[in-house]
């Protein structure tokens, strides 16, 4: 899968290390920065991630940020981007089985490492259900 990444400065230690998780499953990633823990305004890095979700350049994104609140709200502004703020193990397998994320939202601040990676395995290997969730996908859109 083709997956583009980006972060601010808030989220850029976990950005790197779920950018290497993500290859060692065999992922391409496609890192849309930030590159340094120096600080940054977040729309200019996650915006590009959702865009490229968007246009189908890549099939899912991954932003981080502080909280991922911020992050999520950018994502979400790109019509056909569906951005999950996750934060525990059901929150990530109900955006994909329920609301088909395309993008997961992960805050730096608010979990360790080991938990984002984790959450970020979860998104990866759960299905969107369809069903009677397909119906308010496509209201998201109209």
């Amino acid at each position: 899968m083709k997956i583009a990444i980006g972060s601010d400065h808030a989220g850029f230690r976990y950005k790197e290390a779920i950018k290497q998780f993500l290859i060692s499953l065999g992922h391409e990633v496609v890192d849309k920065g930030t590159d340094s823990e120096a600080s940054v305004d977040y729309p200019r890095f996650i915006r590009p991630v959702a865009e490229a979700v968007a246009a189908g350049e890549v099939e899912r994104g991954v932003v981080l940020g502080g909280s991922g609140n911020g992050e999520a709200m950018m994502a979400n502004r790109i019509r056909g981007v569906r951005a999950a703020l996750c934060w525990n193990e059901e929150s990530a397998r109900l955006g994909r089985q329920h609301n088909d994320a395309n993008v997961i939202s992960i805050g730096q601040r608010m979990m360790s490492e080991e938990t984002a990676l984790h959450l970020v395995q979860i998104w990866l290997d759960t299905s969107f259900e369809g069903g009677r969730h397909l119906t308010r996908i496509q209201e998201l859109d109209e």
